[in-house]
């Protein structure tokens, strides 16, 4: 059986960027003798430059890149594997821009499929989100985005299996915070402030570099409306209502140094919650999408502490989906729902995804 050439074209080499390409570079053997699938690198990004070489990347790449990466434009990259003939083309989007999205269409106009860990494209205004889909039907072109929802969790693909297999799903609930699980779960099992814990998941590195981005509830409010859109209910961002976790004294107002120094004002409000709920019930903040009655929530709720969420420990994620068919016993899929290994390792599965796929249109064609 012959071997078939993937191309991928990498925007961002961050954490999750590297992290892909040295798994890839791991694996190469393993998917040339398990799938005869030859995973190639002619062209990584990061925001402003660009590093070519067609044979793909070797071990030493990072060196590559900072001797002869050089300024770009998408242009550039579109008449570069033109020029060179590359076929089989995927622009993986390991970003968090907002810039890059514009280059979608044009990308998938000229022959690329789309590997997006970047969650915007899916949250823009419908509009677009419309738009690129009809792009990807009218070019035959392939947009995987499974790491936008719980990292390397399978919850967009089950969710999309789910609503067209013609299952009526009526909830889907979660935490879906790697960062505000941390805490939340340290803060109900733990007589430990809220500011202190916060400040260790900073040190972690679990939250954004500015926790503020965690706490004002927005990535939570992204994440339901990619799933509320994946079981095509037209909604925008603004439909989301989000009760952010930041107070009126200590929000996005601040200076980052007003902040830095004034995080134990979260420590009274959050201690008056912790202890005024029901006995053996636990915070958690969760995303909620009640089909039914058409709300979409971000919210802090207590929940028994025996119930899947009330058990939840470390940085988990966890997403339950109600169905019509399965009543009131929800899907519950749970785990790691951030960092880089298994953020990239989802982007790489998604990848792989479409490699397959290419394989079989070649071999109908």
């Amino acid at each position: 059986m012959s071997t078939t050439r993937i191309n991928i074209i990498l925007f961002g080499i961050g954490n999750v960027g590297s992290t892909l390409i040295n798994q890839v570079i791991e694996s190469q053997k393993f998917f040339l003798e398990k799938r005869n699938i030859d995973l190639r690198f002619p062209v990584i990004t990061n925001s402003t430059l660009a590093f070519f070489e067609n044979d793909g990347l070797k071990n030493q790449w990072e060196a590559n890149f900072a001797q002869s990466a050089i300024p770009f434009k998408i242009e550039d990259i579109i008449d570069y594997v033109q020029e060179q003939n590359l076929e089989n083309l995927i622009a993986v989007d390991a970003t968090a821009s907002s810039e890059i999205i514009n280059s979608y269409i044009p990308l998938i106009q000229n022959g690329f499929n789309i590997v997006a860990a970047n969650k915007k494209a899916n949250t823009l205004h419908f509009n677009f989100y419309k738009e690129l889909r009809k792009n990807l039907i009218q070019y035959d072109k392939f947009f995987n985005y499974e790491t936008n929802v719980g990292a390397g969790l399978p919850v967009v693909q089950t969710i999309n299996d789910l609503h067209f297999s013609g299952e009526k799903i009526t909830k889907i609930r979660g935490v879906f915070s790697g960062s505000l699980s941390y805490i939340f779960n340290r803060f109900s099992s733990e007589e430990t402030t809220f500011s202190k814990i916060l400040l260790d998941a900073e040190k972690i590195g679990l939250t954004e570099p500015d926790s503020r981005e965690d706490l004002s509830g927005n990535d939570v409010a992204r994440k339901l409306l990619i799933l509320a859109r994946e079981i095509e209910h037209e909604y925008e961002l603004s439909d989301v209502k989000i009760e952010s976790l930041l107070l009126p004294e200590l929000n996005e107002s601040n200076s980052k140094a007003q902040y830095a120094i004034n995080k134990q004002l979260f420590d009274k409000p959050f201690q008056i919650a912790k202890i005024t709920q029901s006995d053996n019930h636990a915070l958690r903040y969760v995303g909620e999408f009640d089909v039914i009655s058409k709300k979409l929530e971000v919210k802090l709720v207590s929940v028994p502490k025996n119930s899947p969420l009330g058990q939840l420990k470390g940085a988990d994620n966890l997403i339950e989906i109600y169905t019509k068919s399965y009543g009131e016993i929800p899907i519950v899929i749970q785990g790691a729902g951030a960092g880089k290994e298994v953020t990239a390792r989802g982007v790489l599965t998604d990848i792989l995804k479409i490699s397959r796929q290419i394989i079989v249109k070649e071999a109908i064609f």
